[in-house]
């Protein structure tokens, strides 16, 4: 519905004289602004004007079908007329409506608190009170195929928003400290739950939140409890556990808003709603369905008698395995000592002495015999490097003739008469002049 602007002009002047009869004694104001936006606080409305404005306004709306869940229904006997409180299904909001209780007599079945229903209404505001209400023509029940209609589009939204996706899903804890409920107040279902963790695991601390799980608060209730259980971080899993109902007793827990709120909570949420047949849009979102609230308690915390009975079976393992595992050592063991070298303990070091003393002496051997070998080739070479020394050659009585400046003399008609040549012997070397005689030739010294 559009806001009223406050420039619909008043179905009768307040100020003249229908104003007057209708509200004998008012004294008119004159010069009063005639529109919202040019009131001032030195020339404001008086509420009347305000009131007749919105009523004015109300009163040009159509009439419409409106939905809504039944919060309170007052039928008094005689009367012609039926009050009761139509609420939003989602958020916390509400209208009063007026209904001819021969509207109400036309409909197949009477209509009672917390019932699902379309209404036929034309919007009124009551000026005197500044209050806005339904005046109702017509009401029908939402039938089931309707609703299950809209779950199913629900459904297939969520789904496609991957809010149902397995890889979503949490792991419960194996061993949780604190786990957090909410579930009705003095109910099956909380019975259930708390004694059968404290049947499995008497350790295990259970925070309760009692809320309506039932009824127009059943959405809000639990989603505030939700959140509250989800802030707290010592509650490692929260079950949310109600008994079994009818189709509408249960359209709560398929709300939208509870199952995003389920969707974001930090803490893996155990879904126990109503009997195996049930299935609100909650078990879908949820980290586990539980068939019922007894169910749920089997599957957060474990049965302490199974646990012992494992630890004692796993411990009586490991014992038999450890005895076979020594005994198969000590078997072992057994038969290493009884071969003939552990019966003299220093057999085994007489071996290996007697093993190194071989390998010493082989060595030995083999490095004579390398030595001998080289010593042996050693000589070789040194005769033979004093058989072709010139030192040799010189011993053995020849002598090298030389130049004044070194070079050998290879060639008699090399040398000159007059020259100095330089012999060398074995033992030292010595100067020497060549003369020459007719057919003779003589040296000097």
């Amino acid at each position: 519905m559009p806001a009223p602007t406050g420039d619909v002009a008043p179905r009768a002047d307040i100020h003249g004289r229908r104003g007057r009869a209708a509200y004998p004694g008012v004294v008119p104001t004159p010069s009063l602004p005639p529109t919202a936006r040019e009131t001032t606080a030195s020339s404001p409305w008086p509420v009347r004007t305000l009131s007749m404005k919105i009523s004015d306004y109300v009163d040009k709306m159509s009439p419409l079908w409106v939905e809504g869940q039944i919060v309170q229904l007052n039928r008094r006997p005689g009367m012609s007329t039926a009050f009761l409180t139509l609420r939003d299904t989602d958020v916390d909001m509400s209208l009063s409506v007026a209904i001819p209780t021969g509207a109400l007599d036309a409909m197949p079945a009477p209509p009672e608190t917390g019932a699902r229903v379309v209404v036929h209404a034309k919007p009124t505001f009551w000026a005197k009170r500044g209050t806005l209400q339904l005046e109702a023509r017509q009401m029908r029940h939402v039938g089931v195929g309707e609703l299950l209609a809209r779950l199913e589009h629900l459904k297939q939204l969520l789904r496609s928003e991957g809010l149902f996706e397995p890889g979503r899903k949490r792991a419960l804890p194996f061993l949780p400290r604190r786990v957090g409920l909410i579930t009705g107040r003095a109910t099956a279902a909380e019975r259930d739950v708390l004694a059968g963790v404290v049947r499995r695991w008497p350790a295990a601390v259970v925070e309760v939140r009692q809320v309506a799980v039932q009824g127009t608060d059943t959405v809000s209730a639990v989603t505030a409890a939700l959140r509250e259980l989800d802030e707290m971080p010592e509650v490692e899993v929260v079950v949310i556990a109600r008994g079994g109902g009818s189709f509408e007793d249960l359209l709560p827990f398929s709300n939208e808003t509870l199952v995003r709120a389920v969707s974001a909570a930090r803490t893996p949420v155990v879904s126990a709603i109503g009997h195996e047949s049930d299935s609100p849009l909650l078990d879908f979102v949820a980290d586990l369905r539980a068939s019922t609230p007894t169910h749920a308690a089997a599957a957060v915390v474990p049965d302490v008698a199974d646990e012992l009975r494992g630890l004692t079976t796993v411990r009586t393992r490991a014992r038999r395995a450890m005895a076979t595992r020594v005994s198969r050592e000590r078997e072992r063991l057994r038969e290493l000592m009884a071969r003939p070298v552990m019966a003299d303990r220093a057999a085994i070091v007489a071996q290996h002495r007697r093993e190194l003393a071989e390998t010493h002496r082989r060595g030995r051997m083999l490095l004579q015999r390398r030595l001998e070998l080289e010593r042996d080739r050693s000589s070789q070479l040194a005769r033979h490097l004093r058989a072709v020394s010139p030192q040799h050659t010189l011993q053995r009585g020849y002598a090298v003739v030389r130049h004044g400046d070194g070079t050998i003399v290879r060639d008699r008609d090399e040398v000159d008469a007059e020259e100095m040549l330089r012999v060398t012997v074995a033992r030292g070397d010595f100067a020497v002049r060549p003369v020459t005689r007719p057919g003779v030739d003589t040296l000097k010294r």
